[in-house]
């Protein structure tokens, strides 16, 4: 059994992660972290599963940077959430596209992880679980390569004051979206108490990119999609 800190955001990835965690029977501490994020009623999902859980948790407020996390439709008031599905570009005040990655927030795990490690600090932890999957790894801050490098450069920046051990693990790296919400059936997950949706509304928009992949995995994975959605399923060409 190890000390873990594990990033739990509220979703469906993070959430999965911290009852696998458990159930293998690691001693777990819970940590949300509101970067300024559009959707941060997602952290109330990260209290519940903690309470779920019986396991500490803290919640750290860097909503601060929201200001230099600019030019992303999570970070950035000025931006609207693409709507329409997979690849959408946000669009501006005044109709004009936003070119790029629009749901994506560069460095912004960094950001997160370096919060995670502090903590991992001040409770002796062995080792920071990161809730990313196999869709998520690509060539920047979600890489292997960067997770691999971040260990290394927190070796060094904890050196004498963490657990000589200390870890980095990611647990759901290897895993499909249907493969974790597999594992989450498997393990009881509460999937009504997680939250996906980029707009964060009051329910699901059912039409955000990350709305759609809830969607898809649910019934990919074979299992039933507790979620209540505002809008109609987006309609999913059959390849």
């Amino acid at each position: 059994m190890s000390k873990i800190i594990a990033v739990v955001s509220g979703g469906i990835d993070s959430v999965t992660m911290a009852y696998h965690l458990r159930a293998q029977g690691h001693d777990l501490h819970l940590l949300g972290i509101d970067y300024g994020q559009r959707h941060r009623r997602e952290l109330a999902c990260a209290r519940l599963a903690a309470r779920r859980l019986d396991a500490p948790y803290e919640e750290s407020d860097l909503s601060g940077a929201r200001g230099v996390l600019r030019g992303s439709s999570l970070t950035d008031p000025t931006l609207d959430v693409p709507v329409e599905g997979h690849g959408s570009a946000p669009m501006t005040g005044d109709g004009v596209a936003v070119p790029g990655r629009p749901n994506i927030v560069p460095n912004r795990n960094a950001l997160l992880l370096s919060a995670a490690f502090a903590l991992a600090v001040v409770q002796r932890a062995e080792a920071v679980a990161f809730g990313i999957m196999a869709e998520d790894i690509g060539p920047s801050d979600t890489s292997v390569e960067f997770l691999d490098a971040f260990l290394a450069m927190e070796r060094i920046a904890t050196r004498g004051h963490a657990h000589p051990d200390l870890d980095l693990v990611a647990p759901l790296a290897h895993l499909s979206k249907r493969e974790v919400i597999t594992l989450g059936d498997q393990l009881s997950v509460p999937f009504e108490d997680t939250w996906t949706c980029f707009r964060g509304e009051e329910l699901h928009c059912g039409r955000c990119a990350s709305c759609v992949e809830r969607r898809e995995a649910f019934a990919a994975a074979g299992v039933h999609d507790p979620t209540t959605y505002a809008a109609e399923a987006v309609t999913v060409e059959e390849a």
